[in-house]
């Protein structure tokens, strides 16, 4: 029997939330083959089967929160499909007894269809998880008599491993009110929709709280003329897909390049606190925020001042497609030494950016938008776009983050400078 196990994906990685089983008991498993997808802080991981067989077991349902090292399954390397079985098994589900279980506990084959039987009915019967299940079998407890701790009524190992029969019955006549308090519950759920977060939202939340109030951040604010920049674009963007193989030339490479050099130009930007120490980044790792449907996510583009305007755009585009399609390995995400984010997408004329994780600083982009401005004294109408930089006031001082902001608005309106500093 070979165990499937929850792998060691990062040292920062200690559990993660199951999704959803792609196998089922019975399945046919190829050695290598994706059976389950398991949600952490980071990233969506695929944890595959190292054996062929069929799936025997599986001892963690989707929602269950599993440690790095647990079992979650078994694969029977000399097991046959038992698809076919599973009929029948519903027929015996209702009528099953105590003592019929317990004389089929030693026998492979039952054992792991009646989880997946049992999870999925919807008639009134206990809900409960397969290690459940299995730990009430063991105890000779009956589910029934489980008071669970989830509010959805799911029993789950805990449950059963702290059951008292005492203390269920001396908690059972306060059953009734809540009971009887459930067309008011129905009445309030038909105006609020509850929805549990995903594990990624709770730890973004977590995280953007611990920087707005373990940072002293400053936001600061500029506005660029984007005409000569957006020239440049409309006159080279043909020449630039044709000769870069389809690659399209946009205005993310530009304001990299333009980070980039400012940071060169800024050290203390491009710094984090460690401790009591500060340490100064001699490389240059620029994250760009993606949104996806799960939330926003930060991969790096590496080492941009020896990329390309087509490399960085490159990786820019590949770095997306992976995090729209949870394909983001956990080395895209970590290891960013400074971050650009673009409300400009969706249409914001200004916001103030909270710095990512243990980085001294963030670049917010913003709408572009036709606005009268002063120029040699004559009023023009020109593309605008506000810029923000928000930054720790512990590392970075005033005249740093107003010089730094100030040459990215210089290089992005004169892209020929830009193009010299590259």
């Amino acid at each position: 029997m070979a165990d499937i196990i929850v792998p060691e994906l990062a040292e920062s990685i200690t559990e993660g939330e199951i999704v959803r089983w792609v196998k089922n008991v019975g399945d046919t498993v190829e050695k290598g083959e994706f059976i389950v997808e398991l949600e952490t802080d980071k990233v969506n991981a695929e944890i595959i089967s190292e054996e062929a067989g069929v799936l025997v077991e599986v001892l963690a349902s989707e929602g269950d929160v599993v440690e790095v090292g647990a079992v979650i399954a078994r694969v029977d390397p000399n097991g046959t499909a038992s698809a076919p079985a599973a009929a029948p098994a519903k027929e015996e589900a209702p009528a099953a007894a105590p003592a019929p279980a317990k004389e089929e506990a030693p026998k492979a084959a039952p054992a792991p269809v009646a989880p997946v039987v049992e999870e999925t009915t919807s008639n009134g019967r206990v809900i409960a998880s397969p290690a459940a299940r299995k730990l009430a079998r063991e105890k000779g407890i009956d589910l029934g008599a489980i008071n669970p701790v989830d509010p959805q009524g799911r029993v789950r190992v805990q449950d059963v491993a702290a059951y008292n029969p005492a203390a269920q019955q001396a908690s059972a006549p306060a059953a009734a009110p809540a009971k009887a308090a459930a067309p008011a519950k129905a009445a309030d759920e038909s105006r609020v929709e509850v929805v549990k977060m995903t594990r990624r939202q709770k730890t973004a939340a977590s995280r953007l709280l611990e920087v707005s109030q373990g940072t002293a951040m400053l936001t600061t604010f500029n506005e660029i003329d984007m005409t000569n920049v957006m020239a440049l674009r409309k006159r080279k963007k043909d020449a630039f897909i044709e000769k870069h193989n389809g690659t399209k030339l946009g205005f993310m490479s530009f304001f990299t390049k333009a980070v980039t050099a400012a940071l060169k130009a800024y050290p203390a930007v491009n710094a984090k606190i460690v401790g009591d120490e500060i340490h100064y980044n001699k490389f240059f790792d620029v994250g760009i925020a993606v949104a996806t449907p799960d939330g926003l996510v930060v991969p790096n583009v590496r080492d941009t001042e020896r990329k390309n305007f087509a490399e960085i755009e490159g990786d820019i585009a590949d770095l997306a497609v992976k995090a729209r399609n949870k394909k983001l390995a956990l080395s895209d995400l970590e290891g960013g030494s400074f971050t650009i984010t673009n409300g400009g997408v969706f249409g914001s004329l200004m916001s103030t950016p909270i710095i990512n994780g243990d980085q001294a600083a963030i670049l917010g982009m913003h709408n572009i938008v036709q606005r009268p401005i002063a120029v040699n004294g004559e009023v023009e109408v020109r593309p605008m776009m506000y810029v923000a930089l928000s930054y720790d006031h512990r590392i970075i001082n005033g005249k740093e983050s107003v010089g730094f902001l100030k040459m990215v608005k210089e290089l992005i309106e004169n892209p020929e400078d830009l193009l010299l500093e590259a």
